[in-house]
Parts: structure tokens; sequence; C-alpha cells
């Protein structure tokens, strides 16, 4: 076998792209989406008939253009989401507006909206995960949407303190950011890169999935954001790796052995002290820890950046739509 079917034997492999032709190149397991990942896949003519629904279904919702443009994202999103569940056995996230990610009750309501417009496509709710940027209030609504019956992604992680808030209010997975936690560090030691073993992200996600397993913890680690191969097979047995099309396809041509290097067997045997959790330990924690603290108002910001331009490129098709109707 080559190194992508090898490890898809000890971890679920996630296809992290919104191009529904590239998903179907690499069978991942499941698929995520954010933004910046829409935006790319919008572009691309192939795809211009989900626009198209989008915005006839925004235009028809309501004459406020702000209202429109929210009907037509998610409408946008889940259009995407649903055509890429169609060619994956498992399940798809779909990302909250990071612009609500200080907003607890705004992204629990906009969260409802798109389970309902799931539910409108016929898409089982089991295969959707709601991703949420990882502060406080976005962990927060995450507990109230699990306890809702809704499954939640937190994205945007960069600390053992993020990790423990999501489990602790049940999230059904998280996302650590194994490639941006590795850029943060490089720039701070002044150095090119790291052996894999010692790769700051590699090392951040182990700690994670060390804790969770030895707690027993039922949400599960999705590591993401990776650089290179190597971080991917540094984290081989980690409950799901979420890669790019690019990095999957390296490992498809790849062979030679990948060994395990997390597995829960182990860790139950490890000692591992338990921190309690709460709000102020949270900032407490986010505050000595300015990687996290950085990165994580980075990733919102981004975040926000594409949703912006993927508003504006959207708008600007629901314009000249308008005008050919």
């Amino acid at each position: 076998m080559n190194k992508l079917e090898q490890l898809k034997t000890m971890t679920t492999v996630v296809a992290d792209t919104g191009d529904i032709d590239a998903i179907g190149a690499y069978t991942p397991t499941d698929a995520t989406t954010n933004p910046s990942l829409l935006l790319k896949a919008a572009q691309k003519s192939r795809y211009g008939h989900l626009l198209r629904d989008a915005i006839d279904y925004a235009m028809q919702r309501s004459e406020l253009m702000e209202t429109r443009t929210i009907d037509m994202m998610d409408r946008l999103a889940v259009n995407f989401g649903a055509e890429i569940l169609s060619i994956i056995p498992g399940r798809v996230s779909t990302e909250v507006d990071a612009r609500l990610s200080f907003d607890t009750d705004a992204t629990v309501a906009r969260a409802e909206s798109l389970m309902a417009l799931y539910e409108q496509a016929g898409v089982d709710a089991s295969r959707i995960l709601i991703k949420i940027a990882s502060t406080w209030e976005g962990i927060q609504a995450a507990g109230e949407l699990e306890r809702r019956g809704i499954h939640c992604n937190l994205t945007l992680m960069f600390s053992l303190a993020q990790a423990i808030a999501a489990a602790e209010v049940g999230a059904t997975l998280i996302s650590p950011f194994v490639g941006r936690i590795m850029d943060w560090y490089k720039k701070a030691d002044g150095v090119d890169g790291y052996p894999a073993e010692a790769d700051p992200g590699v090392k951040s996600v182990t700690q994670i999935y060390n804790y969770y397993k030895h707690h027993g913890y039922a949400t599960v680690v999705m590591g993401a954001s990776f650089r290179n191969s190597s971080e991917i097979l540094e984290l081989a047995g980690c409950d799901l790796l979420t890669i790019s099309p690019e990095l999957m396809e390296e490992l498809r041509d790849a062979e030679g052995d990948v060994p395990r290097r997390l597995d829960p067997e182990k860790v139950r045997a490890m000692e591992i002290a338990t921190i309690p959790m709460h709000e102020s330990a949270f900032r407490w924690m986010m505050n000595e820890d300015p990687m996290a603290t950085e990165k994580l108002a980075e990733g919102i910001r981004n975040f926000a950046k594409d949703a912006v331009k993927l508003e504006e490129f959207a708008c600007q098709q629901c314009d000249g739509h308008a005008e050919s109707g």
C-alpha cells in the first residue's frame, strides 16, 4: 500500500478543500470547508450552478440587502456541503461566519439556520459538523448546539486550554492547526523548520490527543492545516487528519512504511494531570500563550476577510444574474 492507503488504516482521512472534483479523486471519508476554500471553489465555472441557486434563493427570500447576503452565503455553503456529501461516505464541516466568533447567541442562531437548510436539502443532521472558532464564546455556543443535537467542529485551535474547554462542553470534534503553530514558532525562533518529531504543531496535537485519551473524553481530534507530509505522518493514528488535495497526492504517490505514532492504549498508562477548566482559567491560559492568542485572532480576521470577499464575489454575480434575468 502507498502511504495514503496505510494512513487510512489507522486514521480517518478528511479532505481539506471545497473542490468537489478533488474530493472525488482521493476518496476521503469526510470533508471540511471554510470561507477561504469556498471562495476558491466558487470562482470555478464548474460550480456556477451552486452559486446561481444560492442567488435565486436569496433574491426570493428578502428585499433587504443584508438579509439577502446572509441567506445567499448560507445557501451557498449548504449547496457545496450537500454536493460534497453526495460523493463521500462520512460528514462535511460547514463554518459559521467568523464575524460571529464573540457572540454565543448569534453563533447558535446561524448554526441552526444552516442546519435547517441542510434539512430542506434532505441531508441527515448526523452528516453535518458545524465549524465554530475556538473562542470562549464559540466554545459555549458549541456546548449549547451539542445539547440541541447539532454536532460541532471547533476550529482555529492552537492550545490545550481551547481543547480542554471544548471537551468539557461535549464538542464532537476539534481541529488543532498544526502548520499555523509551526509558522509562528519558525518566526519566533528564527529558524527555517524543525524535524517532524520536534515540530511545535505536531507536539501540540500530540499533547491534546494524549490528554483526551488519558482522561477518557469522547471529543475526537482532527489535526489540520498541514505544511508538509512529514507533519501528517508524525500524527499517524490521530482520530482524524484533514489534508489538502496536494498533500494527499504526495502521500498517494509515496511508498514506504507508515508506523503508528499516536495510540490510545499507550496513553492510558501515562501520568497526565487534570487541568480544571472554567472561563477565568481559559482566559488566563490563553493570555499566557502568545502563540495561541495571536494565531486565533489572526485566523478569525483572515476567515472574516475571505467571507467578505466571497460575499462581494457572489453579489457581483448576483447583480449580473439579475440583469440577465
